[in-house]
């Protein structure tokens, strides 16, 4: 059984949460998200907590309901805080700008990358070389980039292209003479 989808999800002051059938909405400050949960999985509101059952014993009802109760914490994160994502372009001559609703990646092709920006996102350039993703759906905001990243992923010789920060890119030497 999952150890995850026993917790029940508290919904904190500020944020209105209804559940519809499968139907599960969210609205705080930062927006109104809603999650469908699948049919195997059993969603209640009670004393404002959501909490998440398995309706059948099945195994793909007990696979599914940890997912359903991190969805939807994520709605409940995603309309308080919100998530972000940070991304870092190394390389001679790469660089990020905003242009208006678009941002404008300079990636050492022939020609300027210009990604529009979806709704719902907001995509910041604090330097050059840096480029946030926030907004309040996880999934989109990941989404996002990881579309900004497979521009140029980073390639393993001289570590050039778009990474998330932190993350490891795994070096190889170069040839030998």
């Amino acid at each position: 059984m999952s150890r995850v989808g026993k917790k029940p999800v508290t919904v904190p002051s500020g944020v209105t949460a209804t559940v519809d059938g499968q139907t599960v909405k969210m609205k705080g400050p930062k927006g109104q998200l809603q999650f469908i949960v699948h049919d195997d999985v059993e969603v209640k509101l009670e004393n404002g907590q959501v909490k998440v059952k398995p309706r059948t014993e099945t195994n793909r009802a007990r696979a599914l309901y940890g997912t359903a109760r991190a969805q939807v914490a994520n709605l409940v994160e995603g309309v308080t805080k919100g998530f972000e994502k940070k991304l870092e372009i190394t390389g001679v001559g790469y660089r990020a700008a905003m242009q208006g609703k678009n941002l404008q990646l300079a990636l050492g092709y022939s020609h300027d990358v210009i990604y529009p920006i979806p709704e719902g996102i907001t995509i910041t350039v604090p330097k050059p070389t840096e480029i946030t993703v926030a907004g309040s759906d996880v999934q989109r905001v990941g989404q996002v980039a990881a579309e900004i990243r497979s521009y140029r992923p980073p390639e393993p010789y001289k570590g050039k292209g778009v990474k998330y920060v932190g993350e490891f890119i795994f070096r190889k030497e170069g040839k030998k003479k």
